[in-house]
């Protein structure tokens, strides 16, 4: 496959996308490179396979012999998906800076997977946010209930016992997020964030993904955990959602896209950023301890 890379700066913050499997360019570049990592990885959400791991596995951490028979709706077997999650999540814990933290998309397709992969990869999970959607997809079937929300998991790469991720606490306690329910300046925020799972005309002007997220998810992810002139990891690119709002928030970017026609979606939306260049920072930043 050929090895394409392109860039757009807007300001002093540059983002670069990787035309490639993102575990294998990821495994080229320095430990600690990174201050955050949003991972939208595919749910392994559109094709039944049986489930299992024979005695012989050799995977560290699970055991011996394993199987089940389960529906899955994509195009990973469980075992697939099992085993790129422990691939991707070990080179983002190893390039995510121990002062940093990650957010994992997922769904009940694959959340439990990411879940028993960061216990066994020693990422800890702080928080696990319920994206609700009110205007979720209706089943058309008809033959279970509508699924309305999709997971978040905010981990860390420092350990349990020297906790050093960032967290914009001020920022995230003031911000008024409009049209959320669940959240009103001056209060805590919630983890379930009240998300309609729309996209504006700009987001959709250069072209659509299949799985693209609002520009909004995004914007809150920094909102949470970004550090301004910092720098953000983004393993599966897609449309390119992520790295615009990186450019937005002041931060650099990093991201890898397998499929040609994504790469080159995302970088007009790049480019339409650029254009549009404009930097939106939190009022006030802040530490965990």
């Amino acid at each position: 496959m050929e090895t394409v890379t392109d860039a757009v700066r807007v300001a002093d913050h540059e983002a670069t996308l990787h035309l490639g499997d993102a575990i294998s360019l990821m495994s080229e570049l320095p430990n600690d490179s990174y201050d955050l990592a949003i991972i939208d990885p595919p749910y392994g959400a559109s094709s039944a396979a049986n489930w299992s791991l024979p005695a012989n596995h050799g995977i560290a951490g699970f055991g011996g012999e394993w199987s089940i028979t389960s529906e899955t709706w994509d195009t990973l077997s469980g075992l697939e998906s099992f085993t790129m999650t422990v691939a991707y999540l070990s080179e983002v814990k190893r390039l995510v800076k121990p002062t940093g933290s990650l957010f994992i998309h997922s769904t009940y397709h694959n959340s439990g997977i990411v879940n028993v992969v960061c216990q066994m990869l020693g990422i800890e999970i702080l928080n696990e946010i319920i994206w609700f959607k009110r205007n979720a997809f209706p089943n058309l079937a008809n033959r279970r209930l509508t699924a309305s929300h999709e997971t978040i998991y905010w981990a860390h790469t420092g350990t349990p016992k020297s906790r050093k991720y960032r967290f914009n606490a001020d920022a995230v306690k003031g911000a008024s997020c409009d049209g959320d329910a669940f959240k009103t300046p001056g209060k805590q925020m919630r983890t379930v964030w009240d998300i309609p799972n729309n996209k504006q005309s700009v987001e959709l002007a250069d072209g659509k993904h299949p799985t693209q997220k609002p520009l909004s998810i995004a914007s809150r992810l920094l909102l949470v955990a970004g550090t301004p002139g910092g720098s953000l990891l983004v393993p599966f690119a897609g449309s390119g959602t992520e790295m615009v709002a990186a450019l937005q928030y002041g931060m650099n970017a990093t991201g890898f896209e397998l499929e040609r026609e994504y790469f080159d979606l995302a970088m007009r939306r790049l480019q339409r950023q650029k254009a549009d260049a404009h930097i939106v920072l939190p009022l006030e930043v802040g530490v965990a301890a």
